[in-house]
């Protein structure tokens, strides 16, 4: 067989290979999506047609495979962010930056779920999960440069209403529409704001 002969090989198995990976990330995500927040691999390779052993081949345990899911849905939150301006006053802008942050939970909601119910389970979640967390601090310093002026305790107090968990309280647990949930967050970190910002 000529080198060109292998080449085509190999380049062909790799294409079947992340062919393959995909569609067991994709069936994974179908998965979470449709409220199986901790699918099994039996399920995952079901969905994604493909037998347990290749799914086994290309992730040799789940860490791996979630730690994969959660590395692919970063392009696309990344992406949320980026695109976003947040201009004009102070209120134009934390109205918007809370808009960005409910955007953000409606269209990463399964899989941060998920990332939530297992990060007991694996470190490799909970160093990508804290690494999100300090993305959204940062951002938010980028946006609203005015909390540099407040006290401690209200930056920190503005990051958890900020946050995935008050999200999902208001959404999930209390029953709140959208727009009621943007609503008493932008209240809630306009006051604080404010407040901080003259007792600062």
């Amino acid at each position: 067989m000529s080198d060109k002969s292998n080449k085509k090989t190999v380049d062909g198995r790799r294409l079947r290979s992340a062919r393959c990976k995909q569609s067991i990330i994709e069936a994974c995500e179908h998965l979470m999506s449709e409220g199986n927040l901790v699918p099994t691999a039996q399920m995952i390779s079901d969905r994604a047609e493909v037998p347990i052993r290749t799914f086994f081949r290309h992730y040799p345990d789940m860490e791996t495979l979630f730690s994969a899911v959660d590395e692919a849905m970063r392009p696309e939150y990344g992406r949320i962010f980026t695109e976003t301006k947040s201009e004009g006053g102070l209120s134009d802008r934390i109205a918007s930056v809370v808009e960005l942050h409910a955007k953000s939970w409606d269209q990463n909601k399964p899989v941060l779920k998920s990332t939530k119910a297992q990060l007991w389970r694996y470190r490799v979640l909970r160093d990508n999960y804290a690494k999100v967390n300090l993305f959204l601090r940062k951002d938010l310093n980028k946006r609203i440069p005015e909390l540099n002026g407040v006290a401690k305790d209200t930056r920190e107090l503005i990051d958890g209403l900020m946050s995935f968990e008050m999200w999902e309280r208001l959404r999930d647990h209390q029953n709140l529409s959208r727009e009621k949930s943007i609503h008493i967050i932008r209240r809630s970190v306009e006051l604080l704001l404010q407040t901080g910002i003259e007792t600062g």
